[in-house]
């Protein structure tokens, strides 16, 4: 089935049309700057690239320039998938776009403001151009609906959690649910306690028991967890009262500031980019070095948490843009793991592929892989069994 899987953000319209039968993706792109100055599209088809710099004022303007565009590929889409960030109360699972689902994520937009408003409006405009395509409904939060309540509840008055829906909905989902999926076929059904690393810009971890999520670190907001790029992570709650009674910053403010402004950016002082911070600290600059000791750091002492949370662990499985491509960090968090006896093969840690593969050691306690994620293969996959 031909699938064309929509991403959109509050500024950005990613997309790829693909096969779910060859897994071909016939092409993709990113409009970008959507209502900013310098706007454009990326387009890339059968390997070739092309840039377009066009005015793009809203989403609306930037689907139609992107139907356009997919008019001149011979490979037509038979459904559409739409990554949504959050599903709230609503999602336990993928669903197809009605009047009724689609009220649904715009209800809970709140918990994911930047986001849900914006795939929404998409979801809309694409079920008016195309009436005759079917839609599906794709949560990032939905494969951590069912995880255990001793998990997802928060220690507030219970009118509060049922009223306000205030729980651990978690992030990444559909990645964590990918890499489950490709572990157990790597491994032929070898692994059973997986803690699955989703190290990027963003960042998470899941922990995965016979691929049912039983925790994951990020909260009622993708700001709960580990250390990011630009995301401070976990901290005390009463870190915003403080500087909210005693800095004089308002709630906007500090929320701004947390997700915007803290992370590895500030950390280091340099950049939100890994790759930056890791170079700052091998030319000798100290917050550098810090930033990449208490990223290491963080991720060592939440991974105990996730197996924890299993009663143990078999596997771990690094993705994303700094579980892929960073062999300084993947060893660095490896060395915080050594108490557990994970072991990772140096040689094997420098191999680039776009294929799984171990990167442990024979003796190692725990089996590493790394695993190249495929959030819109798994999107498709969605709109194949919803619709195909």
């Amino acid at each position: 089935m031909n699938v064309l899987v929509i991403n959109a953000g509050s500024s950005s319209l990613k997309y790829q049309l693909l096969d779910t039968k060859t897994r071909e993706v016939f092409a993709k792109g990113n409009a970008e700057r959507i209502g900013i100055e310098g706007s454009f599209i990326g387009h890339e088809e059968y390997g070739k690239k092309d840039k377009l710099e066009v005015e793009l004022p809203d989403h609306r303007t930037a689907i139609k320039h992107i139907f356009d565009i997919l008019a001149t590929v011979d490979e037509k889409p038979e459904g559409i998938g739409h990554r949504v960030v959050q599903g709230g109360w609503y999602f336990p699972e993928s669903a197809v776009v009605t009047d009724e689902t689609l009220g649904w994520v715009r209800e809970v937009a709140p918990l994911a403001p930047l986001h849900n408003y914006a795939e929404a409006d998409v979801i809309e405009i694409c079920r008016e151009m195309f009436p005759e395509l079917g839609n599906v409904i794709v949560p990032d939060t939905a494969f951590h609906y069912n995880m255990p309540e001793r998990a997802w509840r928060y220690a507030i008055p219970r009118d509060v959690v049922d009223t306000y829906h205030v729980r651990k909905y978690g992030a990444h989902g559909t990645s964590h649910r990918y890499i489950w999926r490709t572990v157990d076929e790597f491994m032929g059904g070898a692994a059973h306690k997986l803690v699955s690393c989703h190290l990027g810009s963003g960042a998470s971890l899941c922990a995965i028991e016979d691929g049912a999520c039983m925790d994951t670190t990020m909260g009622l907001t993708p700001l709960d967890g580990l250390i990011m790029g630009t995301r401070c992570g976990t901290v005390d709650p009463a870190t915003v009262f403080y500087l909210n009674r005693v800095a004089g910053m308002s709630i906007d403010e500090i929320d701004t500031m947390m997700n915007k402004k803290s992370g590895l950016l500030a950390v280091s002082g340099v950049s939100s980019d890994s790759r930056d911070v890791c170079a700052g600290a091998a030319e000798g600059n100290e917050h550098c070095a810090m930033a990449i000791e208490m990223f290491c750091y963080r991720v060592g002492q939440l991974f105990a948490e996730m197996a924890a949370s299993m009663g143990g662990v078999d596997t771990m499985a690094f993705t994303a843009g700094i579980g892929e491509n960073s062999v300084e960090l993947r060893q660095g968090v490896a060395d915080k793991l050594a108490w557990l006896g994970v072991k990772i093969d140096p040689e094997l840690n420098t191999i680039r592929s776009d294929d799984p593969r171990v990167i442990s050691t024979p003796d190692s306690a725990v089996t590493v892989l790394v695993v190249p994620t495929n959030e819109e293969l798994m999107i498709a996959l969605d709109v194949e069994a919803l619709l195909g």
